[in-house]
């Protein structure tokens, strides 16, 4: 019984905040477009300080995963290198002048990145009810995350709901309410507007810092957005969510019958664009500093053709 009524919970949701067809029926980006070229011009007008903050963790073998769902950290590898330099020992180059070369492996979600819109499936469809077996081994045939390489330029709003409750981080299971939002709007003195890239900062990347150790960032419990902030999203017709959690919901999921069900009902259904793992430590204590929540945000994915999701360096600049 108490599954039944989770889904219908759910499945309202998805209908209610359901943006298929709202920019055409062959659209793939979703909420981005709000992000007008007025949008883009009023963004980068934010540009006033010239300090640029990168709100991207390392991408290393020191990361966040554990090895769930087949993601593990970003390895990477030299072809050749400056002993290789040295010892003459690259063909075609003379000893002492050679130079190197290296390969980086990694799932899309091992760091920070976007999700693409073909991540996630509602009832076997993706985004604008494209049929979720557009997406094979081979990649996706629609929403793949390529489709978003020109569109991650807008004005940054930063929310920090942990400096709203006054502490460094908020507590595992926080379920961050419609209210909270406003309040940090209030607070900030700052407005969401159509096309905004928020970033919601909870602290738990200070958490994690603060013992020494990532535990069980990667999939574990974590404060975030309760699955009712979806009326907060569509209401402010927000372009993108980012956050520094592993899955920007909060987790354990208020919702038991699937596992993540705020990302059925934002990607799937609604189309937002949602990035994970941003750091967002450096860019609040200078928010805090300036009183200034509100940025250019600059954050292109690579375009892997067909993707689910795109590593980034989110650059915020003020």
């Amino acid at each position: 019984m108490g599954n039944e009524h989770d889904f219908e919970i759910l499945k309202g949701l998805c209908e209610k905040y359901r943006n298929w067809g709202k920019w055409g029926p062959d659209d793939q980006i979703g909420t981005l477009n709000y992000i007008t070229p007025e949008k883009v011009v009023q963004a980068a007008k934010l540009v006033q300080k010239g300090k640029v903050f990168s709100l991207s963790i390392p991408f290393d073998g020191n990361g966040p995963q554990n090895g769930g769902i087949r993601r593990f950290n970003p390895m990477g590898f030299m072809l050749r290198d400056g002993r290789d330099t040295l010892s003459g020992s690259v063909m075609g180059s003379p000893q002492n002048y050679g130079g190197a070369d290296d390969v980086v492996m990694l799932p899309t979600h091992a760091a920070t990145h976007w999700d693409a819109l073909a991540h996630a499936y509602w009832d076997g469809k993706m985004y604008n009810g494209y049929s979720a077996g557009l997406c094979s081994s081979f990649g996706a045939e629609k929403c793949g995350i390529d489709v978003y390489k020109d569109k991650m330029v807008s004005r940054g709003v930063l929310l920090d709901i942990a400096r709203l409750k006054g502490v460094d981080w908020l507590d595992i299971g926080y379920a961050i309410t419609n209210d909270d939002l406003d309040a940090a709007c209030k607070k900030e003195g700052i407005e969401v507007t159509s096309g905004d890239i928020v970033c919601v900062r909870t602290g738990h990347i200070a958490y994690c810092r603060a013992k020494g150790s990532w535990g069980t960032y990667a999939g574990g419990d974590a404060p975030g957005l309760s699955i009712y902030s979806a009326e907060w999203l569509h209401k402010h017709e927000v372009a993108g969510i980012a956050s520094d959690t592993w899955g920007v919901e909060v987790r354990p999921n208020e919702i038991k019958w699937i596992n993540q069900p705020w990302h059925k009902v934002v990607l799937p259904n609604m189309g937002i664009a949602m990035g994970e793992m941003f750091d967002l430590d450096e860019l609040a204590k200078d928010c805090a500093e300036d009183g200034r929540w509100e940025f250019q945000l600059v954050a292109p994915v690579i375009p892997f053709t067909g993707g689910a999701g795109s590593p980034v360096n989110p650059i915020a600049l003020k």
